[in-house]
């Protein structure tokens, strides 16, 4: 019997088997991440995947039975995908939900202006970022615009060889002393996250000749009009692509790991699982960086009314206390990533009870703030639950918290799934450089998150 518990880099524990299929595993995610940068991408790739494996969307569906494999697209930003198991749904589900929202910049309402022969885009930065990140680096626009008729006109510019990109400019350090001086928490003010668009005037505009030129171009390319980005969800994101990291490429930098590379892993575990005895879902929800409200966020209702309806289409059950009987005998890994140690900040943590990097799957048994402050706690016979699970399928795990106690915190979609009276636990991918333009992951920990997902899910 071993006494102690200690963290351990994975790669050695693995039989070269494994560890091809890890890497190939990695450059599908890395493939993907590339694919989807927004949680509409996102989305649209997941449910085009889910039909590729066979499953078929649920709103076509008259009856469910064991083996059947339905989802549901909440209006574009978040899915619904589930397995259809043997065992009656009073007994529970087996739930890993994830987030595909991630720290952006979105355009504002009215967003198009000219200033000193430049033509901008004005934006308000969403979620958790360090502003000063995102000035001086390539940008991509993507998104929908939507005109009155209910047109949809999809925006990509940015991502491909031959596209231009966009940019925000910084100050130079010549002229830089005042800005020097100031918290880097100040230093950019959100009025300055200014998206340069073009320099070009137009021959055929009395005034405001540059964004007359943008607008000329918009118009020639996708039909619209100033007026119609009035009703657009357009978001600015990093230009650049997810790339293999380190002389032996075992870590993937790239934008948007949070939490995309929980959401990817927990899709294709659900794809993957085999005759779940409990019916297995995976829930991708959008909104969770900015408080999981709204119609397509954690605090909706959406995920209780599909839920109601595989009751419904599988048991012919539509009784309110029959849901909630299937809530309360649930169980659900909140599939979110983690803060892993970084030796040039070891300030922030204390190393007993911080991931490290390429160590396994991360278990977070609570999240919040200082004192636990919004936090949802799993209670100790959770923990020894999903311990003795991973234990059992050969999954590497690690456990931690988020920094030192009165160093900050933060919030998973966790505690809204505790708030429906289910078993939760936090567990995901450790990260680097997280809510920065460009993450770090490690493939053993991505893998393991698959595999610890698809052990529950079978489970």
């Amino acid at each position: 019997m071993k006494l102690t518990y200690s963290k351990e880099n994975g790669f050695n524990k693995l039989e070269k088997s494994e560890q091809d299929f890890l890497f190939e595993f990695c450059e599908e995610y890395r493939n993907y991440l590339n694919k989807a940068k927004t949680e509409r991408e996102f989305c649209t790739e997941s449910y085009k995947l889910l039909e590729e494996e066979g499953f078929v969307a649920l709103e076509t569906v008259t009856k469910l039975s064991a083996g059947d494999k339905v989802y549901s697209v909440n209006r574009g930003k978040g899915i619904f995908a589930a397995v259809i198991g043997e065992a009656p749904l009073s007994e529970g589900i087996n739930l890993v939900g994830a987030h595909i929202d991630a720290p952006r910049l979105d355009l504002k309402p009215s967003p198009l202006y000219e200033d000193g022969g430049l033509a901008y885009f004005k934006t308000h930065y969403y979620g958790g970022i360090k502003k000063f990140q995102w000035l001086t680096i390539p940008l991509s626009i993507h998104g929908i615009i939507v005109k009155t008729d209910g047109t949809q006109i999809k925006v990509n510019i940015g991502d491909n060889e031959d596209d231009p990109v966009f940019c925000i400019s910084d100050i130079l350090p010549h002229l830089g002393q005042e800005q020097a001086k100031k918290p880097l928490g100040e230093a950019v003010p959100g009025e300055l996250l200014n998206v340069i668009l073009g320099n070009i005037e137009a021959d055929d505009a009395e005034k405001e000749k540059v964004k007359y030129n943008v607008l000329k171009y918009l118009n020639a390319k996708y039909d619209v009009t100033e007026e119609d980005l009035l009703s657009s969800e357009i978001e600015i994101v990093p230009a650049y692509p997810a790339r293999d990291l380190g002389f032996d490429r075992s870590m993937i930098a790239g934008y948007g790991h949070d939490d995309r590379v929980c959401a990817y892993t927990a899709l294709r575990a659900l794809i993957d699982a085999k005759s779940p005895e409990k019916t297995a879902v995976c829930l991708l929800v959008d909104k969770e960086e900015i408080g999981s409200m709204g119609c397509t966020g954690m605090q909706s209702r959406y995920f209780e009314n599909v839920l109601a309806k595989i009751c419904y289409l599988k048991e012919n059950n539509v009784n309110d206390m029959y849901l909630r009987n299937v809530l309360s005998n649930s169980s659900c890994l909140s599939a979110d990533v983690g803060a892993a140690f970084d030796p040039n900040f070891p300030e922030t943590t204390e190393r007993n009870n911080t991931p490290f990097l390429n160590h396994g799957i991360l278990l977070t048994k609570y999240t919040g703030s200082r004192g636990k402050s919004g936090a949802s706690d799993a209670n100790a016979e959770f923990v020894a639950k999903i311990r003795n699970l991973f234990e059992k399928n050969g999954v590497l795990w690690q456990i931690g918290e988020l920094g030192k106690v009165d160093a900050g915190g933060g919030g998973t979609i966790a505690q809204f799934v505790a708030n429906l009276d289910m078993e939760v636990i936090d567990c995901g991918v450790p990260l680097l450089s997280m809510h920065s333009p460009y993450e770090i992951a490690g493939k053993i920990d991505i893998y393991m998150a698959y595999k610890g997902y698809k052990a529950f899910m079978e489970s």
